[in-house]
């Protein structure tokens, strides 16, 4: 196995894939202190003020004078980056690779013409006043049937939102939750509301849009005496519709796969970032669906984002994108790059630049194809851009809610984390893998110890593949499943 790897031939670091000593000889140099796993070390003298390089990019500007074989973080290196900027479109020539092989995945096909994973019954509330009604409704459900056949489950989401919220924090609860009421993953919803919120049943109702009404119910509990008793009736309705349905053959291109990485660390750049790439590719190829989103995981790697969209339209898109969510905290007064966090440092990420030019190595190299905001759903087929922050719960929630079905989820320092659909977590590191079998599905840390990415792509295809056929992911097995609602207003 490899101590160490230089990412670029242009580099002026080097990073260590296990822990390294004083003294050891590592690409070319001697270290002169001790490199933990995933931190970088200088490949030769680097001066004061002078730009550090790492995937062939400026990850930052060191602050001092820095010897060949010294550690290079925080305390000698700092960010480049500053406010919004200026971009021009220089679009990248992509080699496109030969198509893939397709595969067949077993899925529901939908009344509407979608097709989704799972067949689940799902209880959602409209405001977070009857959260605990929800849990009561699901449980009593769940002891009544026991483990109904035909159908993958009866879950509820909570959130704290749906009242004493306005503008665009109250439209963007009401969106969000309407997307899920419509999930394709979702065999039956009961819809649950208070009465009084001002997420009102009937503007909700309203607003939804084209549904399945024999899959969807609507429950007001302060309308009926026991909302208990008549979610249970309600739920055992929309069973009865959605225990016959079988999964068929489709081809794997049927799918939208969300992009998401949390807990970095130094090798998330390296192992199962660049894996995901691979993965994002593949899809693509075949005419499938991917999406990325953490925007501001992308300041200082935007650039190139911006050089792999498809035309000057989706360009502009991309630079809006980038742009907006710098106002959005310039607005609230907080810094722009107040990132990476306290583990993304210890497991050797030193500014934002570092952390996002590893981060957007899970879009691979495919041109970018659309750009989604607010209010925006999947429409086109190849990599996606997605509003939101970096956010664990918040952007798996956006991602599904903008139709994924499922979300690949690479971590170096682990997370117990899932959305409210199969959340995938691939390890950047073998230690984690091994250590945390109840929290990740896959190891991409043996790309290090030999391990082709040819091989691991493979065998993370077979195990999407798998879990779209109905495998279920480490987080469904330990029902760790969660929404966060994206707020950027007052409550009242």
């Amino acid at each position: 196995m490899k101590k160490s790897i230089v990412i670029s031939p242009g580099d002026s670091v080097g990073v260590a894939l296990a822990a390294l000593k004083k003294g050891e000889q590592a690409d070319g140099v001697t270290l002169v202190e001790d490199i933990d796993r995933g931190h970088k070390f200088a490949l030769k003298e680097i001066r004061s003020g002078e730009n550090v390089i790492k995937y062939g990019e400026v990850i930052g500007r060191a602050l001092c004078d820095i010897a060949p074989g010294e550690h290079i973080h925080t305390h000698n290196m700092k960010t480049c980056l500053e406010g919004t900027l200026e971009y021009s479109y220089n679009k990248r020539d992509i080699a496109l690779a030969s198509p893939g092989i397709s595969r067949t995945v077993n899925v529901f096909e939908r009344k509407n013409g979608e097709v989704g994973i799972r067949n689940e019954l799902w209880v959602i509330p409209t405001v977070g006043c009857v959260n605990a009604q929800a849990k009561a409704i699901v449980n009593s459900f769940r002891k009544k049937y026991g483990e109904p056949a035909g159908i993958d489950g009866c879950f509820t989401f909570t959130h704290p939102y749906g009242c004493s919220q306005i503008g665009e924090d109250h439209e963007r609860t009401k969106l969000l939750l309407q997307r899920m009421v419509k999930h394709p993953n979702c065999g039956g919803v009961l819809v649950l509301g208070l009465g009084c919120e001002n997420n009102r049943m009937d503007v909700f109702r309203e607003t939804l849009g084209k549904y399945d009404e024999s899959r969807t119910r609507f429950l007001v509990a302060q309308d009926v005496p026991d909302e208990i008793a008549e979610g249970v009736k309600l739920l055992g309705e929309l069973y009865e519709n959605a225990r016959n349905d079988k999964r068929v053959p489709k081809d794997i291109s049927c799918l939208k796969v969300g992009l998401k990485c949390g807990g970095s660390d130094g090798l998330s750049g390296i192992t199962a970032n660049p894996l995901v790439g691979r993965f994002s590719d593949y899809i693509a190829s075949v005419g499938g669906t991917t999406v990325l989103t953490e925007v501001p995981e992308m300041f200082g790697a935007e650039q190139l984002l911006m050089n792999r969209a498809k035309d000057e339209q989706t360009f502009g898109k991309v630079v809006d994108l980038i742009n907006g969510f710098k106002e959005y905290y310039q607005k609230n007064g907080q810094p722009v790059y107040e990132n990476p966090s306290p583990g993304n440092k210890a497991g050797g990420i030193t500014t934002l630049e570092d952390k996002s030019l590893g981060c957007t190595q899970k879009s691979g190299t495919r041109e970018v194809c659309d750009v989604l905001f607010d209010g925006d759903s999947l429409t086109s087929h190849g990599l996606n851009l997605l509003n939101g922050p970096g956010n664990d719960m918040v952007a798996v929630t956006n991602l599904a809610c903008a139709g994924c079905h499922l979300v690949l989820f690479t971590t170096g320092r682990g997370t117990p984390f899932g959305g409210f659909v199969p959340t995938i977590k691939i390890s950047t590191n073998t230690d984690l893998w091994e250590r945390k079998p109840n929290w990740i599905d896959f190891n991409a840390g043996s790309i290090v110890e030999g391990d082709s990415f040819g091989k691991k792509l493979e065998e993370l295809t077979d195990l999407v593949a798998e879990v779209a056929n109905g495998r279920m992911t480490v987080n469904e097995r330990y029902d760790s499943r969660e929404i966060a609602l994206f707020k950027t207003g007052v409550t009242l």
